[in-house]
């Protein structure tokens, strides 16, 4: 199988108009349609939460939610993992609690596994009834605090910290919601949050992050404003073992990966030095199957690359150190702050502080 011959994954291309031509054009006529009565349903339902018509269900211990405004791709898994290192370096137990999207049933989805080999100290629950698992969370770990992760739009269960990502790539999901675009909701959903973070500020320049500021705390005025990058730390083996990036000096590699914003991945590699000759895209959360990882093996050996490079959410996916004679590597990522890391340190801390006297089981 050629490179060319990868499904090809057009839907950011249709929803930002990149794709011309009648057919396109006919195609956002009926996407903008069905946007109507999905956007009604969502207004519907958030407003039921505002007017406590839909019952909030709250735990003993602070909430931390981190979510998203725009269909996956904002490089959340990576500050859950932060915001968990730092209450561990604190003392603090801490639990992670997801829906579990796209797992298989009876096992953990890719960023569960992911977050299981940097975090095995952390307990993982993945449960559509996230209520229900933070409380099993601190009757089974102990738990003193919880991360929910991709939680902005889920508001059966309190929380006391509203983290909101923005892809500096593309923050408002190309100004529609699904299924025109990629909103979750409209971006007026976004006065709930207690701390927006841009992700990838390092794609635009201080200009446009300071517009982008301005129109964000137009809805959230009294939001924590934060800008972080992700940056690429060292290359991992199936089998853990880290290898220090300048290995792919001079190296002709190829690359892949099945997550949400599979472009933003691909800024990363070249932010590191790293073109590769070929990078192929799957959908989010796909499972790998052998005539996949064949594929790639193959088209990999024929373009003499050597190393095939993916995302690590892809690589706890795969069994395996190489794939045909070719080595399997996958980037490890690190959160670093451009703006606003000792803002949201301080709301961090807030939360921790002693319960306040209306904490306790909704």
């Amino acid at each position: 199988m050629r490179p060319s011959s990868f499904p090809s994954f057009s839907f950011r291309e249709l929803a930002s108009g990149r794709r011309k031509g009648p057919a396109a054009s006919l195609l956002r006529a009926g996407l903008r349609l069905a946007e109507v009565p999905y956007t009604w349903a969502v207004r519907r339902r958030n407003l039921r939460y505002d007017r406590g018509q839909a019952a909030i269900h709250r735990v003993p211990v602070p909430v931390i939610s981190v979510g998203n405004l725009t269909l996956g791709g904002t490089g959340k898994t990576p500050l859950v993992r932060w915001i968990a290192r730092w209450l561990l370096d604190r003392g603090i137990c801490v639990a992670i609690v997801s829906r579990g999207y796209g797992a298989r049933r009876g096992s953990e989805n890719d960023e569960a596994l992911e977050l299981r080999a940097d975090l095995p100290q952390v307990g993982h629950l993945q449960n559509p009834d996230r209520a229900a698992a933070a409380r099993e969370a601190i009757e089974r770990f102990g738990c003193q605090a919880i991360v929910l992760d991709d939680a902005f739009q889920h508001r059966r269960l309190a929380r006391d910290l509203d983290l909101v990502l923005l892809d500096a790539s593309q923050p408002f999901g190309f100004g529609h919601v699904f299924p025109r675009g990629t909103l979750r909701e409209p971006v007026d959903g976004l006065r709930r949050a207690d701390v927006v973070l841009l992700s990838r500020a390092d794609l635009i320049d201080a200009a446009l992050r300071d517009s982008l500021r301005g129109q964000v705390l137009r809805y959230a005025p009294d939001a924590v404003w934060c800008e972080v990058v992700h940056a690429p730390l060292s290359l991992v083996s199936r089998q853990g073992l880290e290898e220090p990036l300048a290995s792919l000096a001079g190296q002709r590699i190829a690359a892949f990966a099945g997550i949400g914003n599979p472009a933003g991945f691909r800024h990363t590699l070249e932010s590191c030095g790293c073109r590769p000759l070929a990078f192929w895209e799957f959908p989010d959360h796909h499972a790998y199957t052998p005539a996949n990882l064949s594929s790639l093996a193959t088209q990999a050996g024929e373009l003499g690359a050597a190393a095939l490079v993916c995302t690590r959410k892809d690589l706890v996916k795969i069994d395996a150190e190489r794939l045909g004679d070719v080595p399997l590597r996958a980037l490890k990522i690190g959160l670093e702050f451009l703006y606003g890391q000792e803002l949201l340190e301080q709301r961090l801390a807030a939360i921790l502080s002693p319960s306040p006297s209306g904490r306790g089981s909704g």
